[in-house]
């Protein structure tokens, strides 16, 4: 049995912004793409990928992936998104798909929300003039109503949970956790959350209807992280709203959805040479083309990756999963001299963990036997020993010796 580290990513935002069409992109999963609201009924499931250099280059070796995919010297390694159906104000009261919406949410360990930049659609997922809505606005009412859904959870049984912490004089953090279990809130969230709010733990009851709404304001944040993605980059009003998007307090990611599909698509069909996140494109069969295909492509050349480096895409997973949910990528292997398993397979996988794991945690990830018989772990880079507490780093590569195994 292994150890899991997996985290899901939600898409998420109101109808009508490019949602879909980004899980698409991300993941070439088929979900229903329209220019109306509602077009996503049920989430969509997929499988995206995280991209790092590869340490097989750094090695000098060819390596054989089993578990993720290289190509020239980068790794993809596969990760978890769902679509998430659209969500519009008042959700949290059962409006439109709002129920659905934040039962799927709990799900998730990050949030992306793909944001019309453009300004072209309203607050209900309406098509109208370009800058005519403030695309700030969907981030505050999407805040609010997550907040608020979570305040639902709670408020029925806070008197409850208040005056039984108080009696019990266990602090409310316990009971709060096992209350919000079911959204993935873990205690330490908790602690955090009533520390930024000055909270007088040991009297939760004298907590103000202002305390509760703060504090359940600060858990989503903390236990629900959120990038934006400004989608829609290459519309003329994209830009000015892209620059205020970027002085709220989330990371900010510019984004063509719709060219990033295009690419991935032509790509499958071997039409072009494109890996998610490169900043080029090479095309490979001209002559299986049409003139408007080409001319298709040329044009996200020109307008999209030339301006911007990038469809964005790959830049918003990565950010997700590498810098808001801090995770790391290890490579383990049996044999430190020569990179391999002991099937003679040269680094065949890698692993996505938290930062800051120890090498004896690391053995549990692979297996629980493993683990429960560590010894040490070997650095493949240096060929010294590391002892249990030894903290890994990004890209490591690691032998782990047990008392039955090596990993």
């Amino acid at each position: 049995m292994q150890r899991s580290y997996s985290r899901l990513l939600g898409v998420i935002g109101k109808p009508n912004t490019g949602k879909s069409t980004f899980f698409s992109a991300a993941t070439l999963a088929t979900a229903d793409i329209a220019n109306y609201p509602f077009t996503t009924i049920k989430p969509n499931r997929g499988v995206g990928y995280v991209r790092t250099p590869c340490v097989h280059e750094e090695f000098k070796v060819k390596d054989n992936p089993r578990n993720s995919l290289c190509t020239d010297g980068t790794r993809l390694v596969p990760i978890e998104l769902i679509d998430i159906a659209g969500i519009v104000p008042s959700a949290w009261e059962g409006r439109g798909l709002g129920n659905q919406f934040l039962d799927e949410i709990c799900r998730a360990d990050a949030l992306i929300h793909v944001v019309d930049a453009s300004g072209g659609t309203d607050c209900e997922g309406k098509t109208c003039k370009l800058g005519e809505h403030d695309p700030l606005e969907d981030v505050r009412f999407l805040e609010r109503e997550i907040t608020m859904w979570m305040i639902n959870i709670l408020k029925k049984d806070w008197p409850k949970i208040s005056r039984t912490a108080e009696a019990d004089k266990k602090g409310i953090a316990t009971p709060l956790e096992e209350r919000l279990i079911g959204l993935g809130i873990k205690k330490a969230s908790v602690n955090e959350a009533i520390r930024r709010c000055g909270l007088n733990v040991d009297k939760p009851t004298l907590w103000s209807d202002d305390d509760f709404y703060r504090f359940v304001d600060i858990l989503r944040q903390i236990s629900k992280p959120m990038l934006i993605v400004a989608n829609k980059i290459d519309l003329p009003t994209s830009q000015a709203n892209f620059e205020r998007l970027k002085m709220l307090d989330y990371p900010v990611i510019s984004v063509s959805a719709e060219a990033e599909l295009a690419l991935r698509r032509a790509a499958e069909k071997q039409l072009i040479d494109y890996k998610p996140g490169d900043n080029n494109f090479k095309i490979l069969t001209p002559e299986k083309m049409s003139a408007g295909q080409i001319a298709a492509l040329d044009s996200i050349g020109e307008k999209i990756l030339k301006i911007n480096n990038s469809t964005g895409v790959q830049e918003a997973i990565n950010t997700a999963y590498f810098k808001m949910l801090d995770m790391i990528t290890i490579y383990p292997v049996e044999d430190p001299e020569h990179l391999t398993n002991h099937n003679g397979q040269v680094l065949p996988d890698t692993y996505l963990v938290p930062n800051g794991i120890t090498a004896h945690q690391f053995a549990y990830v692979i297996h629980t036997e493993l683990g429960e018989n560590f010894i040490y772990a070997v650095d493949a880079r240096n060929k010294r020993r590391i002892g249990e507490d030894a903290v890994l780093k990004d890209r490591d590569v690691i032998s782990i010796v047990s008392a039955k195994k090596r990993a």
